[in-house]
């Protein structure tokens, strides 16, 4: 398994981000991602329809 960087290492203060930066990052992550599946719904409408559809009758059938 390959090493993560920043864990056991001698530069471990150097390499650790902020938590501010990770947050940073992951919102980025998140709204490409988003704008990924925009795309993908424009491009594929009977994919995303269906999707949809899936989606909606999981959240049907969850229990609370």
């Amino acid at each position: 398994m390959p090493e993560l960087p920043g864990r056991d290492s001698p530069n471990a203060g150097e390499a650790r981000e902020t938590d501010a930066e990770r947050r940073r990052r992951r919102a980025r992550f998140l709204r490409e991602l988003a704008e990924a599946r925009e795309l993908r719904d424009r491009v594929q409408p009977r994919r995303a329809r269906t999707a949809r559809l899936r989606h909606a009758m999981r959240m049907r059938t969850f229990r609370w």
